[in-house]
């Protein structure tokens, strides 16, 4: 699955969690409802991109076992658009007591030429009993890629932190009760090696410095899921020495909202 945003630096990985041990979609008492699994829920999204509207339907598709656990698949009816539909898109979700785990693969670009692919194993997207700035999950890594001739070297570290619990929350003229928010992070920085005539040694240039390069806000209703998405990608790529052009752009800069239009759940 391939996040593509229209400014660039786009994306990552996600976002809820439900729980349990038992590999269906039911809950009980010791399970998380935030985000109901049964095959056939879905949910449409109103997507607000830089002033640009669009609608992204999201739903539970099949099981699918993956090292003897049992998951559920996700995807869209069309191609996403969202952020929170991206993320979702063709990844697998279980319930794990009161957490939710997502495994697969989060797409983003970096421009046209820098096509980026994160692996996630049961990455924690959310926790219905996290304390407030509770980190939820983190993983961090290095991908080598060759772009334009030069060897990059992407630092990166995707973090998910519960912020607060909402006694309720206004969105898109509805207001929904008992509300999680969550906040995902991903960070990024990018250098690439030079051979300097006249130095012996090979240079290291630094494209892009340590940014959070994607800043997203999911809200969880209880009983119903997400019901509202707001994320940002802003970043700056330094100066280049002269004779370095890379197929980037040397600038992002994009707000999306994802607001809940219509769901049908059961749990």
């Amino acid at each position: 699955m391939k996040i593509k945003f229209l400014l660039s630096f786009a994306v990552l990985i996600f976002l809820f969690s439900c729980s349990s041990d038992s590999d269906s979609g039911t809950a009980s008492s010791s399970q998380t409802n935030y985000f109901p699994l049964a095959l056939r829920n879905y949910w449409k999204y109103r997507v607000l991109t830089n002033a640009v509207t669009q609608m992204d339907s999201l739903y539970v598709s099949n099981d699918t076992t993956i090292n003897t656990k049992v998951y559920k698949k996700f995807r869209t009816r069309t191609t996403p658009i969202g952020f929170f539909s991206n993320s979702m898109n063709k990844n697998a979700v279980r319930i794990d007591g009161y957490r939710l785990l997502l495994t697969g693969t989060i797409g983003f670009d970096f421009g046209a030429g820098l096509p980026i692919n994160l692996s996630l194993s049961d990455y924690v997207i959310f926790q219905e009993n996290a304390t407030n700035n509770q980190e939820l999950g983190s993983v961090s890594g290095v991908i080598n890629q060759t772009v334009g001739n030069y060897p990059l070297v992407i630092n990166y570290t995707l973090k998910t932190t519960n912020i607060e619990s909402l006694a309720t929350y206004s969105s898109n003229g509805r207001v929904y009760s008992d509300v999680k928010k969550i906040k995902t992070v991903l960070n990024a920085k990018v250098t690439t090696t030079l051979t300097v005539a006249g130095i012996p040694f090979p240079v290291v240039v630094n494209i892009l410095d340590p940014q959070d390069v994607v800043i997203s806000y999911q809200y969880y209703s209880k009983n119903i899921g997400n019901v509202y998405t707001n994320t940002t990608i802003n970043y700056r790529l330094n100066a280049l020495p002269t004779g370095i052009t890379l197929p980037l752009p040397t600038t992002g800069n994009q707000t999306q909202e994802e607001f809940l239009q219509t769901y049908v759940v059961s749990n």
